[in-house]
C-alpha cells in the first residue's frame, strides 16, 4: 500500500517504479529511522495526538522492529517503496490501525533529512577513528626512524636533504587538519529537522528542541522550508572525503616511487602488495595505487551531488534521492581506504641505506650559496657563482666535494678553504632548526608535538 496512494487511480508504472525505488540503498537508514520514528511517538504523545496507551503500543512495536533489523529478521516486501514505506508496513503489521497514527505532522521530507543526519553523526566517529589510524602509523615509523636521511624532491627532483621524520610528519598535519574541518562539519550536522514537516512545518504544539536532544542532536533547525532540502552538510562531508582521499593520495605517490627497484628506500609488506599474473619477479604497491585512484572517485562524488543541488527551486524535489548513493560510497571508500593506509605505512620496510646512497653532495648546492652570502656576497650573486660550480662538478663528473680549492677560488676569492665544512649532510640537516624545520632537534620538537594531538584524543 503506497503512502500517498488515495490521490491515484491507476498502477504506477513497473518501469517507474524500478526507476524510483530507493529500498536497495536507503536500507542503512534503517535504524536512524526507527529512532527518528521513536522520538516522534514521544513527541505527539505529550502532544496529545497519541494516548499513552497507543504512544506505547507503538513504542513496543518500534523496537521489536529495530531488534528485527539488528538481527537480520526484518523481511522486506516488493511493494516496499523505501525504509519510511518498509517500517511503517511493518508497524502496521505489529500494532494494527493505531500504526496510521505515527506519521501525523510529519513528512517523509523532513523523515529522511532526520535520518540522513543521524546516519552521518553515527558514521563521523568511526571515520575520525581511521584518520587518527594513519596518524599513529605515521608517528610510529617517524620515531623508529629519528635519524635516516633522504632526499626531498621539488618539481619530482631531487633538492635538500631531509630526515624521514620530517617527511612522515609532513602526512600527519594535512591529516590534523581534515580532523579539524570533520569536527566543524560535525556542528553542522548536529541539527534536527524533525518537525519542518513537508516543507512549512508541522501543525502539532511539538516541543522540537526536545525532539533534538533525544536524538542526539545540538539544536532544531531554524527554517522548515530550508530544512528538507537542507543538503550542504551532505557537500561538505563529500568535499571533506575528496580532500583526505587527497592527502592520502599524495602520501601513496611518493611511497609508489620509493618502492620502484631504482629507488629502493621502501618495500611494502607482501600483506599490503601484490604480484603479477605473468611476471614472477613483480611486487606491485596495488594497496597504494588503489588509495590513489579513489581518491578521483570520491571528487567524482562530490561534483556529481553538486550538480545535482545546482538547479533545484525551494523545497524538498525528488532530486535530492541523488544525494544518499554517492555519500554511502564515498564514507565506504575513504574509511577502507584510511584502514588500508594505516596498515600500508605502519608495515612498511624502510631501507636507510638506499636513502644514504641517493643523497648525492649536489643537494647541498644550497648550503654552499648560504656559505657565500654569510660572508657578504649578495645571495643572487651567490647562486649564480655556485650554479657555476655545479656546471662544472657535472662536466667533469665529480661531486662538490671533489671539486678543488683552486676550482671554487677560480669563480671566487669568497670562496675559503672551509667551504667543504658546509658540504657535509648532518650539517646542513642541524642549520635548519627553525621551528617546523628538518633539523633533529626541530623534527624532536615537531614529533612531540604530533604525539600530544593523539595523547589528548586518548585522554
Amino acid at each position: 500500500m503506497k503512502l500517498w496512494g488515495g490521490r491515484f487511480a491507476g498502477n504506477t508504472a513497473e518501469e517507474m517504479a524500478a526507476f524510483g525505488d530507493s529500498l536497495s540503498f536507503d536500507r542503512r537508514l534503517a535504524d536512524a529511522d526507527v529512532r527518528g520514528s521513536l522520538a516522534w511517538a514521544e513527541a505527539i504523545t505529550a502532544a496529545g495526538v497519541l494516548t499513552a496507551e497507543e504512544g506505547a503500543c507503538i513504542r513496543e512495536g518500534l523496537l521489536r522492529i529495530r531488534r528485527e533489523l539488528a538481527e537480520g529478521s526484518f523481511a522486506f516486501q516488493p511493494s516496499d517503496e523505501d525504509i519510511h514505506t518498509a517500517i511503517e508496513r511493518r508497524l502496521g503489521e505489529l500494532v494494527g490501525p493505531v500504526a496510521g497514527k505515527l506519521h501525523t505532522g510529519r513528512s517523509r521530507n523532513d523523515q529522511v533529512a532526520t535520518d540522513l543526519r543521524l546516519y552521518v553523526l553515527d558514521r563521523i566517529p568511526g571515520l575520525h577513528r581511521a584518520v587518527r589510524g594513519v596518524q599513529e602509523a605515521l608517528v610510529a615509523q617517524a620515531e623508529a626512524h629519528p635519524g635516516v636521511a633522504l632526499p626531498g624532491y621539488t618539481h619530482g627532483q631531487p633538492a635538500q636533504p631531509l630526515l624521514l621524520a620530517h617527511w612522515f610528519l609532513s602526512h600527519f598535519w594535512p591529516l590534523e587538519r581534515d580532523l579539524e574541518r570533520l569536527s566543524e562539519i560535525r556542528r553542522r550536522v548536529a541539527i534536527c529537522p524533525l518537525g519542518s514537516a513537508a516543507l512549512a512545518g508541522t501543525p502539532l504544539p511539538i516541543d522540537r528542541e526536545a525532539v533534538a536532544r533525544a536524538l542526539g542532536f545540538d539544536r532544531a533547525s531554524d527554517n522548515s522550508l530550508d530544512a528538507v532540502a537542507d543538503r550542504d552538510f551532505v557537500v561538505e562531508l563529500l568535499a571533506w572525503a575528496a580532500l583526505t582521499a587527497s592527502h592520502l593520495s599524495r602520501l601513496a605517490a611518493d611511497l609508489v616511487t620509493w618502492s620502484a627497484p631504482e629507488y629502493g628506500f621502501v618495500e611494502l609488506d607482501d600483506a599490503y602488495a601484490t604480484g603479477s599474473s605473468i611476471m614472477p619477479q613483480k611486487k606491485n604497491p596495488d594497496s597504494l595505487e588503489l588509495i590513489r585512484a579513489r581518491a578521483g572517485r570520491l571528487l567524482g562524488n562530490l561534483v556529481a551531488l553538486l550538480t545535482v543541488l545546482k538547479g533545484l527551486p525551494s523545497g524538498y524535489n525528488k532530486d535530492l534521492q541523488e544525494d544518499k548513493e554517492p555519500l554511502f560510497d564515498s564514507l565506504d571508500t575513504l574509511e577502507l581506504a584510511l584502514k588500508v593506509a594505516a596498515g600500508a605505512v605502519g608495515t612498511l620496510s624502510v631501507r636507510p641505506e638506499r636513502m644514504a646512497a641517493a643523497l648525492d653532495d649536489l643537494l647541498l648546492a644550497t648550503e654552499l650559496a648560504d656559505y657565500l652570502a654569510g660572508r657578504g656576497v649578495p645571495f643572487r650573486k651567490a647562486h649564480d657563482l655556485v650554479g657555476q660550480a655545479v656546471r662544472l662538478a657535472l662536466q667533469r663528473g665529480v661531486g662538490l666535494r671533489d671539486l678543488s680549492l683552486e676550482h671554487y677560488r677560480s669563480l671566487s676569492p669568497a670562496f675559503g678553504a672551509d667551504l667543504y665544512e658546509v658540504l657535509d649532510v648532518d650539517a646542513a640537516l642541524a642549520r635548519r632548526r627553525v621551528h617546523g624545520g628538518t633539523a633533529p632537534s626541530a623534527v624532536a620538537a615537531q614529533l612531540q608535538r604530533a604525539r600530544e594531538c593523539l595523547a589528548a584524543e586518548s585522554g
